[in-house]
């Protein structure tokens, strides 16, 4: 009898448990070695999945309302706003998202959009009207740019279409997709047209060569003849080019400096600097459309600063702005200056300056689920001196003390790129990492990080120094492993891209450190991603990481791959991956999940076949991260 009772509760246990509600899975993803979602999740995290952001894409000059790319559905997409605090009217209605657009100047007549599918970045040029796509380009090649002339009757682009590699140059009058000619054929991809010159007679067009190489070039639009601007070979950053009214070059360079500086470039190569020497870079800028004035952003450790150059006297002034990032800096014909403005405090908005009185104002007020953003926690700056002496720094966002004391375990979420930079910005779902689960989250801007010079951006370049990044992570630990308001028991990591290849290495290096990794489109092995990865950016990629074609670099790519070393990783991973990825194949994560589960280790592995570099659909992204606050409640918070 005490038998048949005992089965009998095992049996209603079981029951209850199988009754336990769950989160649907989205139809293109796979979760493999995923527990199911109980839907308690949805609830608890609901708010903080439910913000919204405004990026400035531009001015509509027929209405003077601002176009700017925002989501209210599963994908963001195009809207405008008439005046500060308008309703933001949507205007294109895809399934996929739409951030790229921009009309043409004067008339406003004709709205040029670029958009993908599936996040495979093979991005295509349509017109947008009445809500319906006119695709100009041919639906299979990577076209990118979209410039327009300043008169709005011509629009550059580059397109691999010919060889699938190559950038080559084009030209056409979106209205007529007849128009459409080649320019100029190159042999290299990395070609981009910066801007057209009044008149359109002439173009400015870059060829990146790395992260602190590229070369400047005035292009004639009707011969095809290539003019070299900037001195050939030159290990120069040359950037954000444009022609003002009377033809003049503006441009940003790291020229006998450490950091980007705004000035003029003369046809001869002079460059004349027009903004002070100093610390930081001059990260992007606009010209007036009267060329009375320059607006230029500055990149203060991370924070932005928006300065207003008048032309003729050289005078320089500042508008008196909350602390943010700005991005997507637009002039309007009539001399506004728009941007979005992201913060801890505040999802990125558009705001508007009056460039006569500098009075700032804020056009849009994006959601952020009911929750007061204000009461966000700002970040702190930890400055370390890593292996070699070298200082590195990064952004810990501490849970508030009150609510959650004693000693709080702390995630190390770090950048792609690897030149890229964490920024002081809206840090949406993670809040509710600190402000419900009381998680601690650290960004590392380790070397090889923009935002700090040339000389620090090429400190990790080449195989031979790629893991003095690594080492960078271990100073870091050093440091906040003594902190005591953290727990150094429970420490984990996550990364993207170049930041996942960090994930996986730091997991090897300091596998006594770390309780578990989460891995997001991560590098695996160095030789394998330089072969898959498309072909229209492997060269760029070669300059950063290594020439796998080099029998002594691709031995060193090959050491200090994570997957040559996969059996000392004895944590608990989650992996995810895009099936579209172009940059990061999905085979990356593909082959790690087989070699760990041989090894018999624990890997949980997210496939979403219709994202790419990232998850940028709202169903998959909500998905990902209930999974991963399920990963971390399991290996972390236990």
């Amino acid at each position: 009898m005490r038998r048949m009772i005992l089965l009998a509760a095992t049996m209603l246990a079981g029951a209850a448990q199988a009754q336990v509600p769950t989160i649907p899975k989205p139809a293109a993803i796979t979760a493999d070695g995923i527990p199911a979602l109980p839907e308690s999740l949805r609830a608890a995290t609901q708010p903080y999945l439910e913000s919204r952001t405004a990026g400035v894409l531009g001015w509509n000059p027929k209405t003077r309302g601002l176009l700017i790319a925002t989501r209210f559905g599963n994908a963001a997409q195009l809207h405008e706003v008439a005046r500060p605090g308008g309703a933001r009217t949507q205007i294109s209605f895809e399934a996929e998202p739409v951030v790229r657009a921009a009309y043409a100047p004067r008339s406003g007549d004709t709205l040029l959009v670029s958009k993908d599918i599936g996040g495979g970045e093979f991005f295509q040029l349509f017109t947008l009207a009445n809500g319906r796509l006119t695709m100009l380009t041919d639906g299979k090649s990577r076209n990118d740019g979209g410039t327009w002339s300043p008169d709005g009757k011509l629009v550059a682009y580059t397109s691999t279409r010919r060889d699938g590699t190559a950038s080559d140059i084009y030209v056409i009058d979106p209205r007529d997709a007849k128009t459409d000619r080649m320019v100029l054929q190159v042999k290299e991809n990395g070609w981009n047209v910066e801007d057209i010159a009044p008149g359109n007679a002439k173009a400015l067009v870059s060829r990146g060569v790395s992260i602190e190489q590229s070369e400047l070039f005035e292009l004639d639009l009707a011969s095809g003849k290539l003019t070299r601007l900037t001195p050939e070979g030159a290990k120069v950053a040359w950037g954000s080019a444009q022609y003002g009214t009377d033809g003049t070059i503006y441009v940003t360079t790291d020229l006998d400096s450490d950091v980007q500086r705004l000035g003029k470039l003369g046809r001869d190569g002079k460059f004349t600097a027009l903004t002070p020497p100093g610390k930081w870079d001059v990260e992007g800028f606009d010209i007036a459309d009267d060329g009375s004035f320059i607006a230029y952003v500055v990149n203060e450790n991370g924070a932005s600063k928006l300065r207003l150059l008048d032309v003729k006297s050289g005078r320089i002034r500042e508008p008196k702005l909350p602390a943010g990032v700005i991005g997507g800096i637009e002039i309007a014909p009539w001399g506004d200056i728009a941007f979005s403005l992201d913060s801890a405090r505040s999802p990125a908005d558009a705001w508007v300056v009056d460039p006569k009185t500098l009075a700032a104002t804020r056009w849009t007020f994006s959601e952020t689920g009911g929750l007061d953003a204000t009461k966000n926690r700002e970040p702190e700056l930890v400055t370390v001196k890593s292996f070699d002496g070298e200082s590195v720094s990064g952004l810990l966002y501490r849970p508030d003390p009150a609510k959650f004391p004693g000693k709080r375990p702390l995630i190390f979420n770090i950048h792609g790129g690897p030149e890229g930079q964490t920024r002081p910005t809206f840090k949406g779902a993670t809040n509710y990492l600190l402000d419900e689960l009381g998680i601690a989250v650290f960004y590392p801007n380790v070397r090889g990080s923009t935002g700090y010079g040339k000389r620090f951006v090429g400190l990790d370049n080449g195989p031979f120094k790629r893991e003095d990044s690594v080492k960078d992570i271990g100073a870091f630990l050093d440091v906040l492993e003594k902190d005591p308001a953290l727990d150094k028991s429970r420490f984990a990591q996550t990364g993207g891209s170049y930041g996942g290849y960090m994930c996986y290495a730091n997991a090897i290096r300091y596998p006594q450190r770390f309780k578990a990794a989460l891995c997001v489109v991560a590098i695996s092995n160095f030789v394998t991603f330089l072969e898959n990865t498309q072909s229209y950016r492997r060269d760029l990629r070669r300059v950063e990481y290594g020439d796998e074609r080099i029998p002594e670099q691709r031995a060193k790519l090959l050491e200090i791959s994570p997957l040559t070393r996969i059996g000392e990783i004895k944590v608990p991973l989650f992996i995810v991956t895009g099936g579209n990825d172009p940059r990061v194949p999905a085979s990356e994560a593909e082959q790690v999940v087989k070699a760990v589960r041989g090894n018999g280790g624990t890997v949980w592995h997210m496939l979403a076949a219709d994202e790419g570099h990232g998850f940028r659909k709202k169903v998959n992204t909500d998905y990902n991260f209930w999974a991963t606050l399920t990963f971390w409640q399991t290996y972390l918070l236990k």
